[in-house]
């Protein structure tokens, strides 16, 4: 089987978008911000400026989806735009960094929180220790929870779409409970008079050689230091183009995706935003890694990052396989991984991701993850945008059925503000954004050893026929 079933309807299309892009980070990396930017105020300024550049990727997103309604999307845009070799690079990228990486930083994080119900699972538990590799209990946690995924999404779209609205539905409301219960019945009157007294303070916080340090951030190092802390939020606001890469799956999809995106993007900026406030009237931003509480601890401070956990204290009291599929009937990957299984889905490209995903678990921490994620997204989401530009040079005749809002503005303001960032990020993250860099410049000879490898037995097929 070769063909997809169109069976994702409008509804269907957003919860992919929203369920895509909720996950554990709102539920995390709202310490890390609270530690690199200082004050509740630039906390609540992170999310906001993210939720914007994410709506405008998004909108700027919608024009690629109307034109190319096809399964692979992101990769087929570059194809497009660009020619095979970018193609390439992306789905290189893709499936070695941001899709795999983003799965494993999921699964690790789901372990961090199944670690607190259930402490035997969690990352003290160290099962084996052999020179500098450690396994314990929660990578195997993470492990488990990518596999079962994976085979859930092999049984085919229809089961995989319940699933998925399901989560999605699941994760909304919890969301909505945290917000409307530490708006209410959570609300520390303390707290939040703490939060409102520093809410534009500037500093960042480290702890070094576990003792606490503030730098005191000037207008220029403010901008940096913003920067540096979106790598949290926008992790947790990615994936929205994941819709992109079930365009072949999806019903009407000239019109359903890029109205899928913008609902999506908009409903989970807001939701995100709703959060941190609610954070911010049940928690103090500041906080002490030893604190005795969840109060002395603060945002800043929350258990292993967990600031979800400890605002729920508070309350109670002490998946891009497709892209594979779209590269492989390109010839530019496995033939294998362009057939579809008897449920219609990429079945031999989701384990081969899934396998990596797991390895991945094996690799690092959350925070690490986050780094080695979220510079390789905006690269090409950068490429991608430009795309728009080059695509109406070189294909003005192309149906538009919906063209890029606030074009040309919105998508140049896009690439502006992500290209900032990813300076931002290789300054002052070098250590997992250079290896980033790595990786895709190494998918270049990878791109040249496989076309001449394939092109011969092209060539020769072309022959026999």
């Amino acid at each position: 089987m070769t063909e997809f079933k169109r069976e994702l309807k409008l509804f269907d299309s957003t919860m992919i978008v929203v369920g895509s892009m909720i996950g554990s980070g709102i539920f995390i990396v709202s310490a890390d911000i609270g530690r690199t930017v200082g004050g509740g105020g630039w906390l609540l300024a992170v999310w906001l400026i993210t939720g914007l550049v994410t709506l405008t990727g998004a909108l700027s997103y919608g024009e690629l989806a109307g034109m190319m309604p096809r399964a692979g999307g992101q990769y087929v845009y570059l194809r497009e735009a660009y020619g095979p070799l970018v193609g390439f690079l992306y789905g290189w990228t893709l499936m070695l960094v941001i899709q795999s990486g983003t799965i494993a930083a999921v699964g690790v994080a789901f372990a961090k929180f199944l670690g607190v119900l259930a402490p035997v699972l969690g990352e003290k538990n160290v099962l084996l220790q052999l020179g500098g590799f450690t396994l314990s209990a929660a990578q195997l946690v993470a492990i488990a929870c990518i596999a079962l995924l994976t085979w859930r999404n092999l049984r085919g779209l229809r089961t995989g779409r319940l699933v998925q609205n399901g989560l999605t539905a699941i994760k909304a409301l919890v969301l909505l409970a945290l917000i409307a219960l530490g708006l209410t019945i959570g609300s520390n009157a303390e707290a939040f008079h703490a939060n409102l007294a520093r809410l534009w303070a500037m500093n960042w916080t480290r702890v070094v050689d576990g003792r606490l340090t503030f730098e005191a951030l000037t207008p220029a190092l403010l901008l940096t230091a913003i920067g540096v802390a979106m790598v949290g939020s926008l992790f947790s606001s990615d994936a929205w183009n994941n819709i992109t890469f079930t365009a072949g799956e999806v019903v009407e999809p000239r019109r359903t995706i890029p109205l899928s995106l913008a609902l999506g993007t908009g409903l989970v900026t807001l939701l995100y935003l709703l959060t941190n406030v609610s954070y911010l009237t049940m928690l103090p931003l500041v906080g002490t890694p030893d604190g005795i509480d969840v109060a002395s601890r603060g945002i800043q401070f929350a258990a292993n990052d967990r600031v979800g956990v400890a605002a729920a204290e508070v309350i109670l009291g002490p998946a891009g396989a497709r892209v594979s599929y779209a590269m492989a009937q390109d010839g530019l990957f496995f033939k294998r991984v362009a057939t579809l299984n008897r449920h219609a889905v990429p079945g031999i490209a989701l384990v081969v991701q899934g396998v990596w995903s797991c390895a991945l678990c094996l690799s690092g921490t959350y925070g690490d993850l986050l780094d080695y994620v979220v510079f390789a997204v905006l690269v090409f989401y950068i490429l991608t945008v430009i795309g728009i530009f080059v695509l109406r040079r070189t294909q003005p005749g192309t149906e538009r059925p919906y063209r890029a809002f606030g074009y040309p503005l919105v998508p140049a303001l896009y690439v502006v503000v992500a290209t900032a960032i990813c300076v931002d990020l290789l300054i002052f993250k070098p250590t997992y954004t250079w290896p980033g860099v790595g990786i895709v410049l190494a998918g270049i000879p990878v791109y040249f050893i496989w076309r001449a490898a394939t092109q011969p037995r092209s060539r020769a097929a072309a022959g026999l026929r």
